[in-house]
């Protein structure tokens, strides 16, 4: 598929598709997301509603590296997401969330 026949020019195009549609984000500090995205900037900053946040915390084993996590989930109506912290946005699949 051609990506100039889809409209998609630069990175930005796929976010732009994506308006008023569910998306994935993941940021900084083993933080996930997902919600409706209503506008981005040049930033990178978001505004999504319909969220639901979910946090990975590894509680460490003493005297090793691995340790055994658990997820926290939390539900907002509206938030901003600073783009300095934003590493990917993507169509939300539920199989992203059920594959881990």
């Amino acid at each position: 598929m051609d990506p100039s026949s889809s409209g998609i020019q630069e990175p930005f195009d796929l976010i732009r598709l994506s308006l008023s549609e569910r998306v994935f984000v993941k940021l900084r500090g083993d933080r996930e997301l997902t919600g409706v995205l209503h506008a981005y900037d040049g930033h990178m900053n978001l505004i999504l509603s319909d969220v639901e946040e979910t946090i990975m915390i590894v509680d460490p084993i003493e005297g090793g590296m691995d340790g055994h996590g658990t997820r926290q989930s939390k539900k907002m109506e509206m938030l901003f997401v600073r783009g300095d912290g934003v590493i990917l946005v993507c169509e939300f699949y539920r199989q992203l969330l059920t594959s881990n």
